[in-house]
């Protein structure tokens, strides 16, 4: 590898400079040669480098001191120290401390170009890592939270107050309403941004598996075990572990987390040795856990030691001024994804959207719009090309009253009932509160009135 990588040579005899400098530049490389040690740091501070070559004994600054402050400040860099045949035991030192490799002088052509080929390998790793680091925090930080409703807002606020902490933190919220796409905004937005982010679907796995992909297994530990394996604590030192559907937790293993959030260690399944980790906790949730542990199904203890931080996710049905900017973005992205020309919904479209109860979520409605991309035969989308569901008036009402709890009663019903036909109302009278209180055939100020009883945002 050389892409024209940029290699640094550093050395207070001018003579190895020019000898340096002339094999890598005939093997392609790139280069800058320094002559004062004193005039690297300031030099990195303003240029890419790939590699460095320094040597390791020179006056006022060594190559160890470089070295030093390179994988404080630059560790991405690798770097190769130069020594003389006697001083193996400096360059043994260097290595222990950071370094990627050795030449010793005087040194063959050979040995140098196969050094720093291999620093490249390394630089170029580093480089795509990165990259995808970098591709990760855009596709996952905060910016991707789509919406401008209130209650996104909010929902923003809390995400950018909760990241810089360590505390654990417990998002709750419906089924597809984006919850690991919160927990992932958290991570990337904390000071643990470049360290692993680890995720685990509780409910996915039984009890006995789970145990093991948590926290790992001993070699012969239990049939099948052929060998040691690291579990998801282990992976996410550092970093975020993502546990969702944490109310799906067994109650052996709500005592294992447990004792991990309290002492941070924890042993692998079959072995003896306790393994300290540095991670934090976030977890998820669309069941009532304060009910959970009124009933005995999940441990008191571990619930405040879990809802340190609590966030609430709101439906979709609750953020409707945010449908028809989710739309959009789902439009373009499915459109790019199976080669069609992104498709705008028209007015009525996306008043049938903007007024659906939407029980799925956000994950129901980019359904709903990949659908739409790949179906609809014109350049917009209009009502027909909609599912059935979204379409049918007695449908919309009924996945209203299936989502009410079972237990309410009918004066609660009817009220919750009352607002949200006042919120489609005023989604699709754009929030105008005339045309809204012309839609639901009543005066403005009955209309008003309703606003400020049901605290409905925007009266």
């Amino acid at each position: 590898m050389n892409e024209q990588a940029h290699v640094l040579i550093v050395d207070d005899e001018k003579n190895y400079l020019l000898v340096l400098q002339a094999v890598l530049e005939d093997a392609g490389y790139k280069t800058t040669a320094l002559n004062d040690p004193e005039t690297v740091l300031p030099f990195l501070e303003e240029s890419e480098v790939d590699i460095i070559i320094t040597d390791m004994k020179m006056p006022r600054l060594s190559g160890q001191e470089i070295l030093e402050h390179v994988k404080r400040d630059y560790s991405h860099i690798p770097v190769l120290i130069m020594t003389a045949f006697g001083s193996i035991e400096g360059a043994v030192e260097a290595m222990r401390c950071g370094a990627f490799d050795y030449i010793t002088k005087p040194f063959s052509n050979d040995e140098l170009l196969l050094a720093v080929q291999n620093a490249g390998i390394l630089a170029r790793a580093h480089r795509r890592y990165r990259l995808l680091q970098e591709n990760l925090e855009n596709r996952f930080g905060i910016n991707q939270i789509i919406g401008h409703s209130k209650a996104t807002h909010d929902l923003l606020s809390m995400v950018e107050r909760a990241a810089p902490a360590k505390s654990t933190v417990l998002i709750y919220g419906e089924s597809g309403t984006g919850k690991e796409l919160i927990a992932k905004a958290i991570h990337f937005a904390s000071p643990r941004a470049k360290a692993p982010f680890i995720s685990v679907n509780c409910m996915a796995l039984n009890p006995g598996v789970l145990e093991s992909e948590l926290f790992g297994h001993e070699k012969g530990s239990f049939t099948g075990a052929v060998a040691m394996r690291r579990g998801r604590f282990e992976l996410a030192d550092g970093g975020t572990l993502f546990l969702d559907e944490i109310g799906e937790l067994s109650p052996e293993l709500q005592v294992k987390l447990l004792r991990v959030l309290q002492e941070r260690k924890f042993e692998r399944v079959g072995g003896n040795e306790e393994i300290e980790v540095d991670i934090r906790i976030v977890t998820a949730t669309n069941k009532n856990l304060e009910k959970e542990v009124e009933e005995g199904r999940f441990r008191e203890d571990l619930y405040y030691r879990l809802n340190v931080v609590h966030i609430e996710v709101p439906p979709l049905r609750e953020r409707r001024e945010d449908i028809p900017l989710l739309a959009t973005h789902f439009a373009q992205k499915y459109a790019t994804e199976n080669d069609v020309p992104p498709r705008a919904f028209s007015p009525e479209a996306m008043d049938y959207l903007t007024a659906y109860e939407w029980p799925g979520n956000i994950r129901q409605l980019e359904n709903v719009v990949e659908r739409c991309m790949v179906l609809a035969g014109g350049e917009m989308v209009n009502v027909t090309d909609l599912p059935a569901d979204l379409r049918d008036e007695e449908t919309q009402y009924k996945s209203a009253v299936d989502l009410l709890p079972v237990e309410l009663d009918l004066a609660d019903a009817l009220e919750k009932i009352e607002a949200a036909v006042i919120r489609r109302a005023l989604v699709r009278a754009d929030f105008v509160q005339v045309k809204a209180a012309e839609l639901l055939g009543i005066s403005k100020s009955l209309l008003q009135y309703k606003l400020r009883k049901y605290k409905i945002a925007g009266h």
